[in-house]
This record gives C-alpha cells, structure tokens and sequence, in this order.
C-alpha cells in the first residue's frame, strides 16, 4: 500500500502545482485542512478513500487520475516493436501507432500493402470517417460501388461506415498513413 500512497501524493502534488494552487486554496476547495494536505504530499500520512475522494473533487478530477501512473507527454513509438495486423496471406500490413484510449477519437496507422494486396470490410461504426495519406506507390479504394485511385503524395478522406476496400494497384510496395477518427 506504501506505493499507492507514494502515487497519490506525487499526483496530488503535480496537478496542484499545474493548476498552481497553493495548499491554503487546495485546503479550502476540499475541505481537508492544509496541514493534512501537506502530509499527505509529502508521503507522511495515508489518504483514505474520502479523502481522496474529497481532493479529487476538489481538483475536478476523476479518482482513477490520483490512483493511476501518470502517462508520459511524450512517447516514441517505434515501428519494428509494432506487430501489425495482417490479411491476405502477409500481403496488407496494418501497423497501429495509436488506438482508442483515454476517449480519444482516433486511430493512427502505417499501411502498407504487397503488389496485389487486398482487404475489404463492411464499414466502421456509423459516422467513422477514415483519412488516408499515399507516401509511395498506387492504391485503389473502393467505396461501396465507386473507385478512388491515389498516388504518391495524395489523400483522401470518406467516410468509413460504408463498405470499402483496399487494393494495391500499382507495381511496388504501397506505403500510407491512415486516420480512422470515430465520434465517440
């Protein structure tokens, strides 16, 4: 439990400072007197569950963000530790960067696709909308009856809640970026 307590007290103490409130007005939005506040920072003294309750309100924080390691600002993410989602027998490669977490509304991938790749789906969640950007080669989307073709240095954006599918026209590997923002 001492490592909870330790958490709680370096959030308590980051988000306090973020919002650059002193211990005094801190004390005052929750109602725990500030010598109370004071240890409980400094790791000397245990929370209990009101008590964390209470200075998360006071914060107009969630609970779960005085219980939680702080996610870092800044992430490198590298592609050779992504396993990518693959169809057609290895030939479409889908590499998540980014997924659907803490209520963020969007995907972010690196596509790539053999000669002669394919892949179709029945279409995302209504209003999904899908951004693709061609780094290299040829692609041919295919939204519901109507066909798109890209090339190097071109995107487009459609809305993905309809059948589409992905087709490497072209005679090299098809490297893209994909969006897929859905409203939550």
């Amino acid at each position: 439990m001492e490592d909870l307590n330790l958490l709680i007290s370096a959030n308590i103490k980051k988000i306090r400072e973020e919002k650059k409130l002193s211990l005094d007005k801190l004390s005052e939005l929750t109602g725990i007197s500030k010598s109370m506040l004071g240890q409980i920072e400094s790791g000397k003294s245990s929370p209990t569950v009101t008590t964390v309750s209470k200075i998360a309100y006071g914060l107009k924080i969630q609970v779960n963000t005085l219980i939680s390691t702080p996610k870092p600002d800044t992430v490198i993410i590298d592609k050779k530790k992504i396993d990518p989602l693959i169809e057609d027998n290895g030939k479409y490669r889908l590499y998540p960067f980014s997924t659907y977490e803490n209520g963020r509304c969007f995907e972010l991938y690196t596509l790539e696709i053999d000669e002669g790749g394919y892949l179709s789906t029945d279409g995302h969640l209504a209003g999904t909308e899908e951004l693709l950007s061609v780094f290299q080669g040829e692609i041919t989307i295919k939204i519901e009856n109507k066909e798109y073709v890209l090339k190097n240095d071109t995107s487009i954006r459609f809305k993905a809640d309809k059948p589409h599918s992905y087709y490497n026209s072209g005679s090299v590997l098809l490297k893209a970026s994909l969006i897929v923002y859905t409203q939550l």
